[in-house]
């Protein structure tokens, strides 16, 4: 066995996560992909036979970075009270290098990186929530590979969701959640909601209320007004909105 793989262990991410639609908009958006969880738990293939074992583990640490920010933020509580600096600049920082791969390589396949390092290149864009062009872009790209059969069409399924949600239109498959009035996480804003299990089964994600009935209430923001002018105000300063 390399000794590449030795030093970068495959990570067993669960299968990833549609998420709140920052659990107040930014709050989990910025951290969660719900640490990577959607809805068919299943153990991602090692691809020990990818061709660039380097690069794969590049991209899992960016995106285990990610996460342990998350983590570290959870447990000092302070994630739920809009969108860290800290949580920011890793977001900023691993989208800046996923720039530098595709320039290089394209979008980083399973034949590529490793099933493991091609999820972690996108759970890294599904984070570059203050760089609208370049999600974009990503979501061509995913699009493309998804109908090329070298990444699972859900990828590209949740990326749009959450870009839908951003530019204020209606979702198409219902990945991206909000808080209700009782804090109970409800889909975000759905076009044709009568056949969203159609469209979420033509993309491998299951029904709507099955995943739904996983869900545990969401913290809110500790001023939820304020909160929702700053993301408004955030949304305006990146550019998803005018």
């Amino acid at each position: 066995m390399p000794s590449s793989v030795l030093a970068c262990p495959t990570k067993q991410w669960g299968r990833r996560g549609e998420t709140p639609a920052l659990s107040y908009y930014l709050i989990a958006l910025c951290g969660s992909l719900l640490a990577f969880g959607v809805e068919k738990q299943r153990r991602l293939r090692t691809v020990m036979s990818c061709q660039s074992e380097e690069l794969r583990c590049e991209l899992v640490e960016m995106a285990a970075l990610d996460l342990e920010v998350r983590d570290s933020l959870i447990r000092r509580g302070v994630l739920n009270n809009g969108y860290h600096p800290e949580m920011e600049a890793i977001h900023v920082r691993n989208a800046s290098r996923l720039k530098e791969i595709l320039a290089e390589y394209g979008w980083p396949t399973p034949a590529l990186v490793g099933d493991d390092g091609a999820e972690s290149a996108w759970l890294i864009v599904q984070h570059a929530i203050g760089d609208p062009p370049f999600q974009r872009l990503c979501l061509r790209l995913l699009q493309g590979a998804g109908h090329a059969g070298e990444v699972p069409l859900w990828q590209a399924a949740m990326l749009e969701d959450r870009i839908r949600m951003f530019e204020g239109k209606p979702q198409i498959y219902g990945t991206q959640l909000e808080p209700d009035s009782e804090g109970t996480l409800r889909p975000y804003l759905l076009e044709d909601p009568e056949h969203v299990d159609e469209r979420r089964s033509d993309v491998g994600l299951e029904p709507l209320s099955k995943r739904l009935a996983r869900e545990q209430p969401s913290t809110k923001p500790a001023d939820p007004e304020r909160f929702e002018r700053e993301y408004q105000a955030w949304l305006r300063r990146v550019g998803w909105r005018s």
